[in-house]
């Protein structure tokens, strides 16, 4: 991923954080040179001193089966993004987009049934754990669990590269930055607003 300097985030804390909040992530991997995409419910979790991506897919999904020959998969997040005009500048420029991404690299490989089932234990927790009635491994009968899992196929990925780009118009002077964030805000598009929010944020940070 092109990651200029200006954009360029290598906090893995950072990163981390961002990746737990934005976690419906993008499974890329190749075969017989075709690239290959699932959209997954992803987790970033440490076992030990390493750091791994873990997930599940449909038994169905022939993707897969390509992790074998695939000496490296690529795994995408992607917060708020939108649009920038540059009509918010001081001075005369071209329009451009913010966004926030980071891709992980790394060699998948299949989970056993254990880690299969510890991975969705969590999974759960993390998305159902704050309800009020809410649905985990331990209130489901065995024979749902039983056939679901005949189903799908877990799998991590150790996480040996990560490139991170937030491109928010660091750039830009303060004017145009506090500018960018008020015209965001008035946008109908829910992910300008968004940005906006993740922009102030930043801003407070740097202060």
């Amino acid at each position: 991923m092109y990651t200029p300097k200006h954009f360029k985030v290598s906090d893995f804390e950072e990163i981390r954080e961002f990746v737990q909040q934005n976690s419906f992530g993008t499974l890329v991997t190749t075969k017989k040179g075709k690239p290959i995409a699932t959209h997954l419910p992803l987790q970033l979790i440490k076992d030990g001193e390493e750091f791994f991506i873990t997930g599940h897919m449909a038994y169905g999904n022939p993707q897969w089966r390509t992790f074998e020959a695939c000496e490296d998969v690529l795994v995408m997040f992607q917060g708020p993004h939108a649009y920038i005009s540059s009509s918010w500048y001081e001075q005369e420029n071209v329009p451009t987009w913010n966004y926030q991404a980071v891709h992980i690299y790394g060699t998948a490989q299949l989970l056993t049934e254990d880690e299969l089932k510890q991975d969705l234990t969590s999974l759960m927790e993390k998305h159902e754990g704050h309800r009020e009635n809410p649905v985990l491994w331990d209130t489901l009968s065995s024979s749902l669990l039983e056939k679901e899992l005949k189903g799908i196929v877990g799998f991590k990925i150790p996480v040996r590269e990560v490139q991170a780009a937030y491109k928010m118009s660091q750039n830009r002077n303060e004017t145009d930055y506090h500018t960018i964030i008020d015209r965001l805000q008035q946008e109908k598009d829910p992910n300008s607003k968004q940005l906006a929010d993740v922009m102030r944020i930043k801003s407070t940070d740097s202060l």
